[in-house]
């Protein structure tokens, strides 16, 4: 995990978290106002809309259908061109999953390879 002084050697305002080097956002680790500028990557940037806590914004440009990435990986895609700055959610960013995506080897790690039941519970089951 990045610290906010590496943030700030590489010119990021320490409000702002980088997960990992790939990542094309970063996060918030507090609350900041609209209108709020803020070191981003070496440049600057004017925040248009608040940016709560935990909320992403984009490190660099992002295309229209690109991945976004966070902690390394794509958490989706984007549904519209992003600006650098600008707050990454879900306006501008859809869900890639589908059931044919996977992490690999995930069902082995789950103990979940080779099942033919629905899941933890038989069909029509219930707890309680």
């Amino acid at each position: 995990m990045a610290s906010s002084d590496a943030g700030a050697r590489q010119g990021r305002d320490p409000r702002l978290l980088l997960l990992n080097p790939t990542d094309n956002v970063v996060v918030a680790r507090q609350p900041v106002a609209a209108g709020e500028v803020m070191l981003l990557d070496g440049g600057s940037v004017r925040l248009a809309v608040p940016l709560r806590l935990g909320h992403k914004l984009a490190r660099r440009a992002i295309a229209e259908g690109e991945p976004v990435i966070k902690y390394g990986f794509p958490i989706g895609f984007a549904s519209s061109a992003i600006t650098p700055g600008e707050h990454v959610h879900l306006h501008n960013v859809r869900s890639g999953y589908t059931a044919s995506v996977a992490l690999a080897g995930a069902d082995t790690a789950l103990g979940l390879a080779g099942s033919d039941g629905p899941g933890p519970y038989e069909a029509g089951e219930r707890d309680g």
